[in-house]
C-alpha cells in the first residue's frame, strides 16, 4: 500500500468513520468507538484501543494513520500563554496558541497556510498564501493541544493564520468534530469563527452551523474599511451587516462579536466611535477593542491606552457591550498579530509568516 492510499483518520468525522468501518463489514458502533478513542481520549496507538478487535486494530495499522502535526517549537509565556510551531506533512508550518484565563482554556487555531486577503495591519498578508489546511490539519491542532496539555480546551477560536470562510468545507467539518459528543464536546457558543467578511459564506455557514461568529471590522465606514480590509471592496458594509444579522436567526440571546484593532490616529477618534454606534444600531453586538501589536514595516502605531478607554466608554454609553482585549504572550511573540509560522512558496523558498489577527 502506498503512502498516498493510507487514510488519515483525522480527516474523518464520526459519520465518515462509521461509514469506513461499515465498508469493512462492521457495525456503526465500531466507528463511534474508534472516533471516541482518537478524539475524546486522545489515543493514537491502535494497540491501546482495547475494545476494538485485534483483527480491526491490525487492519487500521495497515490501512490508516492518525496524522498528528509535528511540534517544532514550544514557547511558554510568563502569563501562561503557550505558543506551538507545528509542522505539517509537506513542511509548511503553522502556529497554535493556548491562552489560559481563570477557568477558560482557549485555543487559537489556524485554517490556512498564509492568507490572501491582504489586510494592511496584518503581517500574514505581507508573506502571501500557499494553501488551505485539510480537516485533519485543523483538528490535528486541537488534538495536539489537548494531548500536550493533558486536558481539552474549553473554547476554540478560528482566529489564527488565514481566513476560515475561504476554506469553508474543511473548517465546517473540523468545527463539527469539535462539537461532537464523542469528540471534544464543545458547545456551540464555545467555538468561534472569525471572518474578515466573506459574505456569501456567512450565509452558507448559517445553513450548516451555529457556532459563534466574530467579524474583523476595524472601521465604521466603507471608505476607511476599503483601505484596511480590502475584501470590503467586494463585500461592503451594506452587505456585511445584514448577513451578520441574518446569521443570528432572530435569536436575541446571541450576539455578533465585532473585532476592532485600535490604530493610532486612524480609526480611534470620537468621530469613529459615533460612526460605529450608528453602524451597529439594531444588531445584537459585542465590540472587542484590540490593542494593535506593531510589526516591522506595518506603518501603524498603537492607540494610547487613554484613547482606547475613551473609545470604549463612548460605546458603552450608547448601550454597546464593549471590552478591551488584554494583550497576552507578547514577550514570546504570541500576541495578536505577532505569531510566526512558515510559508513555502511553489519554488520552496522559505518565508516567515505572522498569524493574522482578525
Amino acid at each position: 500500500m502506498t503512502a498516498a492510499s493510507v487514510i488519515d483518520l483525522l480527516d474523518l468525522d464520526r459519520a465518515d468513520t462509521e461509514a469506513l468501518l461499515a465498508g469493512w463489514g462492521l457495525k456503526p458502533f465500531h466507528g463511534r468507538n474508534l472516533f471516541k478513542w482518537i478524539h475524546k481520549h486522545g489515543v493514537d496507538d491502535f494497540d491501546a484501543m482495547t475494545d476494538l478487535s485485534r483483527a480491526l486494530r491490525e487492519r487500521l495499522a495497515q490501512e490508516t494513520r492518525i496524522g498528528i502535526p509535528r511540534m517544532v517549537a514550544e514557547q511558554p509565556s510568563a502569563d501562561g500563554t503557550v505558543k506551538w510551531v507545528l509542522e505539517l506533512a509537506d513542511g509548511q508550518r503553522v502556529e497554535t496558541v493556548h491562552i489560559p484565563e481563570d477557568k477558560r482554556r482557549t485555543l487559537c487555531v489556524s485554517s490556512q497556510v498564509g492568507c490572501a486577503l491582504d489586510c494592511r495591519f496584518c503581517a500574514t498578508a505581507r508573506q502571501g498564501f500557499n494553501r488551505n489546511l485539510t480537516t485533519a490539519e485543523i483538528i490535528g491542532q486541537v488534538w495536539f493541544a489537548s494531548r500536550r496539555l493533558g486536558r481539552m480546551p474549553t473554547n476554540v477560536v478560528m482566529m489564527g493564520m488565514g481566513e476560515p470562510l475561504a476554506n469553508f468545507d474543511a473548517v465546517v467539518k473540523a468545527m463539527g468534530m469539535m462539537q461532537d459528543d464523542f469528540g471534544y464536546m464543545l458547545a456551540k457558543q464555545r467555538v468561534t469563527l472569525s471572518t474578515s467578511g466573506v459574505v456569501p459564506n456567512i450565509h452558507r455557514l448559517a445553513q450548516v452551523s451555529d457556532v459563534s461568529l466574530a467579524v474583523s471590522l476595524h472601521a465604521p465606514d466603507n471608505a476607511l474599511r476599503d483601505q484596511l480590509v480590502p475584501i470590503n471592496r467586494k463585500y461592503p458594509l451594506e452587505e456585511l451587516i445584514p448577513a451578520c444579522r441574518a446569521y443570528l436567526r432572530g435569536d436575541r440571546r446571541r450576539r455578533i462579536t465585532w473585532e476592532y484593532v485600535m490604530l493610532d490616529g486612524v480609526n480611534d477618534s470620537d468621530r469613529h466611535a459615533k460612526s460605529l454606534i450608528r453602524l451597529l444600531e439594531g444588531t445584537p453586538s459585542k465590540v472587542n477593542l484590540i490593542p494593535f501589536n506593531p510589526f516591522p514595516g506595518s506603518g501603524f502605531g498603537t492607540s494610547p491606552p487613554e484613547r482606547v478607554e475613551a473609545f470604549r466608554l463612548r460605546l458603552l454609553r450608547s448601550g454597546l457591550v464593549t471590552t478591551t482585549r488584554k494583550t497576552r504572550g507578547d514577550e514570546i511573540a504570541a500576541a495578536c498579530g505577532q505569531l510566526v509560522g512558515r510559508v513555502q512558496d511553489r519554488s520552496r523558498r522559505t518565508l516567515p509568516v505572522s498569524l493574522q489577527q482578525h
